[in-house]
């Protein structure tokens, strides 16, 4: 509907510009118009005065969307009135951020030039369009989450080939890869978590800009829900426009030496992303570094579900950060620090030498406790050097920004002395910072006050001394604001009235004050200006003079100062890329003092990391949950599998370990202490535990827990299906696989039959190192028909009237759950525990089910079936007289 009816006043408010005569309209509603038609899927923001305003159907979107009163303003003649929503320029900030939060992109058209100058020439202030707000481009500080990076995704598709690129503009770090496989990407997309995602325009069944969680169909399967989807124009997608982009940007003359030669849709994928940047950012540069390929073979691979289950970042209860692992080993102490553990622990290394790398640097930043207290106590002295340089070098960053910045320069020099103590690789990679950038530091300290304004262009941002021209504006302006005090002095002795005021205001400027009874006497210089209830004002000519020089003189002070802080700005933007550079080095130190302060607080120990397939963990611990509970309270426990060939003869670690024991007694809190023991290792970090051996992993994967997906028709058993699923299709030698209650969500029967055809596979085709959870105790069988199978059980010491839980990992298979003393110790009354005890009986009288699985049990060695094309893989036959 176009239009909608006031309902006191009977007016029409106009809400669609579509509708109407544009040549009806005044001047400033047709730029309006002129200027949403270029930017028709973005809320135009409209600067008029002091308000950033909104007309038309914009202005009833951002009504409803941030609770602000609609109103309505004539728009010309013939019009009516035009449907209107405002915001004070000084809450832009706040209010956009809200309207992307919300997945709206918000064009901002501000102002460009001194409204003063517009009116004196009586024509309308030059506006433009300063910057387009959408969720993947944002770099003020009040937008973005502190120690979250804010990823802008672009990504190619043909066929099951894609190609991605990602940045962040607010750091600058800008990357690219290709691959063959479509789940890769969307596994890629998860671990990113970007707030936007550019598709290109051109893909199949595109046909315009997506809202908020809507997607491309030809993608539907393979891009996750609940992320912004953007779409652009086809050209800079295309190679030969995007390989060109990149070569200018970064002005080099080939793509060889960014690696990204030979991925095409990865560089596709980059070249739509950089035209996209400064399609956005319009009047401000934006400095990204020169784009790094990667491939996904180069690190640990992680799902979604592994992630969630293994609560990395965030719990599964309330997705809160307080109990997730990141919140266990956080310990950093700048912002940019605490975004590189994030990336570290959602991207593990596979490289030894990396890995060594990092451990090498905290063992001595624990062996030298006041070298690791030295730089923990520097750093919290440096700000996030890291965007505040993005700032910078984008021209949006203000005078405390600047300042902050320039400090932390001058500190880099002594958190460099600091480092030079040590000689581990990260630390050695601090020894030499240039020179130049504490200079840089030090000449802005100098020039800028010590608590700068918030805003540019009012003054106060400039030091006395700076510049010459800058002090005589100033002191011309004192003298006359002496002038001011003085004269209120002399009129009140001159005049013999002893309450005569000099004021001002914006209406009529500086102005005399009396009483009114005391008007009569008022001498013939003073010119009556306003007439108030008690008051008379006047005007002098000298007064009149004098603010001529007082308001010329500010102004010129104004735009000076905001020169001068504009060249100090531009100065400093020249080395926002060797900024960045050292802004690496500094978070990755960071990291490391945070993970070697866990270390020596929680007593962690350092792992060694070999080649091959063993997983040897003395006394581990869990670091979530001992922390939880306190020193002291958790009981440790060690886990060996996968050492040696899994076809030799002899005593090796298993390769399959079946976990059996109680509800409640610790089984999947020993299942995830594994799995992260392993994952924190491979960030280089010490792990919970007395002494460790473990080979590099490529995959973990985990099958924790299921919920039901109503959405897509999947019942809880068919996602936990379907999990399984991925992983025996996935999996290798290498890969590290957690699974707890297999099976458990069908009947019985199947649920043990699919349970013991998982396991059996896992340990004679895979060979993966696995731990299989499960109330199936039949499945403890395994491991007298395979010798790469180990029965392990969760202890408990079995009282007359209870149970006591051990928490206490030991070998052997336990032979009930002790599931009715689980329901009774819920609280189920105790005629249904009673009855619950009787039917048990029963079961466990006539079950067929473990004679059948003990019948003939026929010793095998784990072996790999060769498989000819259409044939069936021959099983072991469990039941084999």
């Amino acid at each position: 509907m176009s239009s909608e009816k006031h309902s006191k006043s009977e007016k029409t408010i106009v809400t669609d510009y579509r509708t109407i005569d544009r040549a009806k309209l005044s001047p400033m509603y047709h730029h309006y118009v002129e200027v949403k038609e270029q930017y028709p899927n973005a809320l135009l923001l409209y600067r008029v005065g002091d308000f950033f305003e909104c007309f038309f159907q914009d202005a009833v979107t951002i009504s409803r969307e941030l609770e602000l009163v609609q109103t309505s303003k004539e728009g010309g003649k013939e019009i009516g009135r035009i449907a209107m929503t405002g915001v004070p320029h000084h809450a832009l900030e706040r209010y956009s951020t809200m309207l992307v939060e919300k997945g709206f992109a918000v064009a901002i058209c501000d102002q460009v030039e001194d409204a003063k100058i517009a009116t004196a020439e009586r024509r309308m202030v030059r506006r433009e369009i300063q910057k387009l707000l959408t969720p993947g481009t944002l770099t003020d500080d009040g937008m973005l989450q502190a120690r979250c990076n804010n990823f802008l995704a672009a990504i190619v598709v043909a066929g099951e080939h894609w190609g991605l690129a990602y940045a962040d503009i607010s750091t600058g770090e800008f990357f690219t890869t290709q691959s063959n496989d479509l789940n890769s990407l969307t596994m890629e997309l998860l671990r990113l978590q970007p707030s936007e995602i550019l598709i290109p325009a051109n893909a199949p069944d595109v046909n315009g800009l997506l809202r908020p969680g809507e997607k491309s169909e030809y993608l539907a399967d393979h891009l996750p829900d609940n992320f912004c989807y953007s779409l652009r124009a086809q050209q800079p997608f295309t190679l030969v426009e995007a390989s060109q982009r990149l070569k200018d940007t970064f002005q080099v003359s080939s793509l060889e030496g960014m690696g990204c030669a030979q991925i095409p849709l990865g560089v596709r994928a980059a070249g739509g992303l950089l035209e996209y940047v400064e399609d956005t950012q319009k009047a401000y540069q934006v400095s990204l570094q020169p784009l790094r390929t990667y491939s996904l073979a180069d690190y640990l691979v992680l799902d979604h579900q592994t992630r969630r289950n293994l609560e990395i970042t965030q719990t599964i209860r309330d997705g809160t950060f307080h109990g997730s692992l990141l919140w266990a080993l956080d310990r950093t102490s700048t912002a940019m620090g605490g975004r590189a553990l994030r990336r570290w622990m959602l991207q593990p290394l596979i490289d030894i030498k990396g890995i060594a790398a990092r451990q090498d640097t905290i063992q001595e930043l624990v062996a030298n406790t006041s070298l690791r207290q030295d730089l923990r106590s520097m750093l919290r002295k440096i700000y996030d050097i890291e965007r505040l340089s993005g700032r910078v070098s984008s021209g949006t960053a203000n005078a405390r920004d600047l300042l902050a910045l320039s400090e932390s320069l001058v500190k880099l020099s002594d958190l460099s002395a600091i480092a030079s103590y040590g000689s581990a690789p990260y630390l050695k990679a601090l020894h030499h910072v240039p020179p130049e950038l504490e200079q840089l530091g030090l000449y802005v300290v100098e020039r800028l006050v010590e608590s700068p304004p918030q805003q540019l262009k009012e003054g106060g941002i400039i030091k006395d001394g700076v510049d010459s021209r800058l002090d005589e504006i100033r002191q011309r302006l004192e003298d006359d604001k002496k002038w001011l005090t003085n004269l209120e002095v002399t009129e009140r002795e001159r005049i013999g009235i002893a309450n005569i005021k000099v004021g001002y205001n914006k209406t009529f400027g500086y102005y005399i004050s009396m009483p009114r009874s005391k008007a009569a006497q008022a001498p013939d210089n003073y010119q009556r200006k306003q007439t108030l209830t008690n008051e008379e004002r006047y005007i002098t000519s000298e007064l009149k003079e004098r603010e001529t020089r007082i308001l010329t003189a500010k102004d010129d002070l104004n735009n000076l100062e905001y020169d001068i802080f504009t060249e100090l700005r531009a100065t400093v933007a020249e080395k926002a890329r060797e900024i960045r550079s050292i802004s690496k080095a500094v978070a990755a130190i960071d990291v490391l003092a945070g993970l070697a302060e866990v270390a020596v607080y929680q007593n962690y120990c350092c792992p060694t990391m070999v080649k091959g397939r063993e997983i040897n963990i003395i006394e581990g611990r869990h670091p979530v949950v001992e922390q939880s509970l306190g020193e002291g309270f958790f009981v440790p426990n060690s886990a060996q599998m996968g050492a040696g060939d899994p076809l030799e003869k002899g005593e090796v670690n298993p390769d399959l370990i079946i976990l059996t024991g109680p509800n409640a007694s610790g089984k999947s809190c020993y299942l995830r202490q594994v799995g992260l023991i392993q994952l924190i290792a491979q960030i280089g970090s010490f792990i919970p535990a007395t002494e460790a051996k473990l080979a590099v992993c490529d995959r973990i994967f985990t099958r924790v827990g299921a919920v039901d997906d109503l959405a897509t028709g999947q019942s809880t058993f068919m996602v936990e299906m379907n999990e399984t699923a991925n992983i025996l299709n996935h999996a290798t030698p290498k890969s590290l696989i957690l699974l707890d209650e297999i099976g458990r969500g069908t009947a019985t029967f199947d649920g043990l039959s699919i349970a013991w055809a998982v396991a059996e596979y896992l340990a004679t085709e895979i060979q993966a190192r696995t731990i299989f959870a499960t109330h199936y105790h039949e499945l403890n069988e395994l491991a007298s028909i395979l010798t790469n199978v180990a029965n392990y059980q969760v202890t408990v010491k079995e009282m007359s009237d209870k149970i006591i839980f051990l928490h206490q990992v030991s070998p052997g298979g336990a032979d009930k759950s002790y599931g009715i003393e689980a329901g009774r110790l819920a609280g189920l009354p105790s005629s249904v525990i009673s009855r619950a005890k009787q039917v048990m009986g029963q079961i466990e009288k006539h079950s067929k089910i473990a004679l059948g699985l003990r019948q003939g049990i026929k010793q095998v060695q784990p072996k790999k079936v060769q498989q000819a094309p259409g044939q069936a893989i021959e099983q072991l036959d469990i039941f084999e007289d």
